[in-house]
């Protein structure tokens, strides 16, 4: 969360005296018709007033009473191989650091390429969710939100993330496995058809589809925005009001 500091409330103060000064001042003038006297009385009001201000923003920065804290909440994007939960997450997260909430963006490529050597097999996949899963709960005991993107293929290791982690949101990007293979720029899809890749989602290994996703966006029907859009919108409405 954010935190005003002693600097911003000075020059909160400042910006407002001016404008309010200069109503008194001519105020002052319109009355008595002295100029030396509107100037003065501006500025004996600017000095007394600008301390008044900055004493009556730190009493209230230490007054919780008013104040709502934003509880931390996790947005899970699974779904098959290149149906498009790295480009909606992408804009999802964009969107929301525009509310100016601390949020974290964690997808599965740059994951690996942290901690290599992570295998595929259906044991290794539920293993890495348990690592995601506790690097979420960290970043939640400190306030900040996430938006993660796996293929995260198995009910298990998807079960045990939202037992987990606070407030989760789980999206199926729903995406017919041809239309994946249409957008595999990557090569993938052929490589393990040919048999070079094993235990790859889709191909070789299984999709088990979410039976209690809080929201699904199918990507045949839909543009990666469109998505992003109905997303936004969820998550404003329930988790940051």
């Amino acid at each position: 969360m954010y935190k005003d500091t002693n600097i911003r409330s000075i020059v909160k103060g400042i910006s407002w005296r001016v404008i309010a000064s200069m109503t008194t001042m001519t105020i002052v003038y319109l009355f008595f018709g002295r100029i030396d006297l509107a100037i003065a009385t501006g500025l004996i009001e600017t000095g007394f007033k600008l301390s008044l201000y900055w004493v009556h923003e730190r009493m209230w920065f230490k007054v919780r009473w008013g104040r709502k804290k934003i509880e931390p909440f996790n947005i899970w994007f699974t779904g098959l191989p290149l149906s498009g939960k790295t480009t909606i997450a992408d804009l999802v997260y964009i969107e929301l650091e525009k509310l100016h909430i601390p949020i974290e963006r964690i997808d599965s490529t740059n994951i690996r390429d942290l901690v290599p050597g992570i295998g595929f097999t259906r044991a290794d996949r539920n293993i890495h969710m348990h690592r995601i899963g506790y690097l979420i709960q960290k970043l939640q005991k400190n306030s900040v939100s996430t938006v993660v993107s796996f293929v995260s293929p198995y009910t298990e290791s998807r079960k045990a993330i939202r037992e987990m982690v606070k407030q989760n949101i789980v999206v199926y990007v729903k995406a017919d496995i041809e239309t994946c293979k249409a957008r595999d720029y990557k090569g993938v899809y052929q490589r393990a058809i040919a048999g070079e890749l094993k235990n790859f989602t889709g191909v070789n290994d299984v999709y088990e589809e979410p039976k209690h996703a809080e929201i699904i966006v199918d990507t045949d029907k839909m543009s990666a925005k469109d998505a992003a859009k109905i997303i936004v919108k969820y998550v404003k409405k329930y988790y940051v009001k």
